[in-house]
């Protein structure tokens, strides 16, 4: 029994915020709030006590915030009639910075949402909805590159004045007779077990002259009254004390006193064992309220505390979920952080879901190979198969940087598998896979006996190459390009090709393949980046305007060129710089590609030019060719249309290929000539054989007259 003729003391509220709050809180700021600081309506949610040592916390789940897009469920809805989650409504303020957080005027917040409270009770709210009462406030700041939050909570309570004096508080169990307390029970358990009532914080308990109970809502307070029953205001109690009430019973009392003007009222502190009424725990107590002049005065806003303790003191609570998060989630995470920023200010309409979804090829997985790999996962793209037939060499690993040393030993790893190894442990959630395989190459003539093998590499890298939205040309000579190339413009992929000198660099994306879209394709769509760009393709009679590919410059057909080569010609000797410089520009440029709404088919773009369309794209120009010298620290954008004696993307040479199959393709690499007499080249050459020049050598002066040179 707690000692009367006190002031009435009331068990603080506590909190509990569950991992998953944070979580969404961190999604919800990424990908939605960004920048807003503007006030989260959110839920909480509290229970009646239901153990005798421990006392029932509100409590933050994932589903106390809103959905993070209009299409997500509400999930508050799963949640109404729960007997265990009873809803109350609250405000979340989360800052961008740390310094913003402490710079809160707190006391001002905390006024603001009991004023709330305040307005509730004269307006009737409360007999609406009870839960009100309980309004609570969260301010909060994320650190999303450390994931670790700091927060702080307060319950606001209208401070009564004089304070309350408690004139006694039992037992409920030492309050009733047997009859009433067993209909006292019996009625609780019922309102409980309904679905309409069971989350209902706030009732009124009315006992008649025949012992029998009856809870009921605040709004038939008056219906009691005139019947001459006993009536207790009941509410659910969430401390465990037995001789103290919870921090509920605080606003409940200034509602009574503002809005009935009793000034002795009879509480029922409710509390469970087990999911039924426990009369033995729940508390029946009587309080005595001096109503001051003007008390119930709607302008008379009493004082106002709340904010919650932390070990005693007041101050805010810091939590840091990273050691226990999954270091793949983690991992995730922090690889979107970076993505998810920039749609923040710089550029919100980056579509980081379709970077997820692109599947990437690349063909050749050794110095551009390993830069595309990573600087593709740095934007966000998660599927990626690299192919390559070589195995990794004591010289790889201090240019390629998906090798170590331990690739190397025992005759060393096949690069596919181990730039795949890599990549998953620098970021686990990549979608990756390696196929050993080599590129069938023309000038390099196979006999009778391996030609089934060749024919089934080319089969297997027509399947690769269909299976995938965006392909990068990354291999060592120009002849592996051609079967890659010419693949490409009949699928109409998107095709990016990347190739090195000693101090000079190629970045180019090859133009639409050069017929309709394809309608006798062996492989189905399989996603949106594909169809997009198949309905994209350009028809036969605009081949004019078409980008050209990496072979549409030449005048004569990929040959063997790595035969009778020194080691330094048959190898790739190039400065170190050159490669992370003209892998970033091959993946910028996909990036590019794949968020210009013409896709493939945008034309080539300059800096500073006019035709770069009526409206400028976000990530800049979207150029054709880019030209680079280390040597010279230059670089330029360049633009070159479709051949039409092309050896790889012409529409003679695709249609070719359409209609002969593997049988063309044998030939190509057989015959050396074969792709030239194809396409005219011979006669091209031969043209240009037959033409003579004259030279005007009238004055030997001439010679020495610089006023009519020329400089190239």
């Amino acid at each position: 029994m707690a000692d009367t003729g006190t002031i009435l003391q009331f068990a603080p509220f506590q909190s509990s915020v569950d991992e998953g709050f944070w979580h969404k809180l961190s999604s919800l700021k990424l990908n939605k709030l960004r920048l807003d600081e503007s006030p989260i309506p959110i839920t909480g949610f509290y229970a009646p006590c239901s153990h005798p040592q421990v006392s029932n916390r509100l409590t933050l789940l994932a589903e106390s915030l809103p959905a993070d897009s209009d299409d997500e469920p509400l999930s508050l809805l799963a949640s109404q009639g729960n007997r265990n989650r009873c809803p109350v409504p609250g405000i979340l303020l989360n800052t961008n910075t740390l310094e913003s957080f402490y710079a809160l005027d707190k006391q001002s917040l905390l006024k603001a949402e009991a004023k709330k409270i305040w307005d509730d009770i004269y307006s009737g709210k409360v007999e609406e909805d009870s839960s009100v009462l309980l309004r609570f406030l969260v301010i909060s700041f994320a650190d999303l590159k450390k994931w670790s939050f700091h927060y702080w909570f307060a319950f606001p309570a209208l401070v009564l004045d004089p304070p309350a004096t408690l004139v006694n508080l039992k037992p409920a169990s030492q309050c009733f007779t047997s009859e009433e307390a067993e209909s006292v029970s019996s009625a609780c358990n019922e309102w409980r077990s309904k679905s309409s009532t069971a989350d209902i914080p706030f009732f009124l308990v009315s006992i008649g002259s025949n012992s029998i109970a009856t809870l009921r809502h605040l709004k038939e307070l008056e219906t009691c009254q005139n019947n001459g029953q006993k009536v207790l205001f009941g509410f659910y109690d969430p401390c465990h004390l037995p001789n103290n009430p919870g921090w509920p019973l605080r606003n409940y009392l200034a509602y009574i006193c503002s809005r009935w003007g009793l000034e002795k009222i009879h509480f029922f502190c409710y509390r469970e064992n087990r999911g039924f009424a426990d009369l033995g725990l729940s508390l029946v107590g009587e309080a005595e309220i001096s109503l001051s002049q003007g008390g119930r005065s709607h302008q008379n806003m009493p004082n106002v505390v709340g904010w919650e303790l932390n070990k005693g003191k007041k101050g805010l609570r810091c939590i840091s979920l990273a050691k226990t998060m999954d270091p793949t989630r983690l991992a995730v995470s922090a690889a979107d952080l970076n993505l998810k920023l920039m749609r923040w200010r710089t550029l919100p309409s980056l579509n980081l879901e379709m970077l997820a979804s692109t599947r990437c090829l690349l063909l050749g997985a050794g110095t551009l190979g390993c830069q595309v790999a990573r600087m593709l996962m740095a934007w966000g793209v998660r599927k990626i198969t690299l192919v390559d037939s070589g195995k990794v060499s004591m010289s790889n690993p201090i240019r390629q940087s998906l090798y170590a040393l331990d690739d190397c030993l025992n005759g060393g790893k096949f690069k596919a598998v181990a730039a795949v190894e890599s990549l998953k442990r620098i970021f686990p959630a990549v979608e990756a896979e390696g196929v050993v395989m080599a590129i069938p190459m023309p000038g390099h003539p196979v006999s009778s006996q391996e030609e089934s093998s060749i024919l089934q590499d080319c089969r297997d890298l027509s399947d690769l190459i269909n299976s995938h939205d965006a392909i990068f040309l990354l291999t060592d000579t120009r002849e592996s390009r051609w079967l890659p190339s010419l693949l490409c413009a009949s699928a109409n992929k998107i095709t990016i090709t990347a190739a090195l000198g000693f101090d000079s660099f190629l970045v180019m994306r090859h133009g639409a393949g050069p017929l309709d879209a394809l309608r006798n394709s062996q492989a189905e769509t399989l996603n949106n980046v594909s169809a997009s760009m198949e309905n994209l393709s350009l028809s036969n009679q605009n081949e004019s305007v078409r980008l050209g590919c990496y072979f549409c410059n030449d005048v004569v057909a990929p040959i063997d060129s790595t035969a009778n080569r020194t080691l330094d010609q048959q190898c790739t000797v190039t400065r170190p710089g050159l490669a992370p410089i003209a892998s970033a520009l091959a993946v910028e440029l996909l990036v590019g590609v794949l968020h210009h709404p013409s896709g493939i088919c945008a034309k080539a773009e300059f800096a500073n030019s006019n035709d770069n369309g009526s409206t400028e794209q976000p990530l800049g120009i979207l150029p054709h060719q880019i030209r680079g010298s280390i040597s010279q620290f230059s670089q330029m954008t360049l633009v070159g249309h479709a051949s039409t004696c092309c050896t790889a993307c012409c529409s003679t040479v695709v249609s070719e290929y359409r209609t002969k199959g593997m049988d063309f393709i044998l030939q190509a690499i057989n015959h050396p000539t074969y792709l030239e007499d194809l396409t005219g080249l011979t006669e091209l050459m031969k043209s240009a054989g037959s033409y003579t020049l004259d030279w005007d050598n009238d004055s030997e002066n001439d010679v020495n007259d610089d006023d009519d040179c020329i400089e190239i």
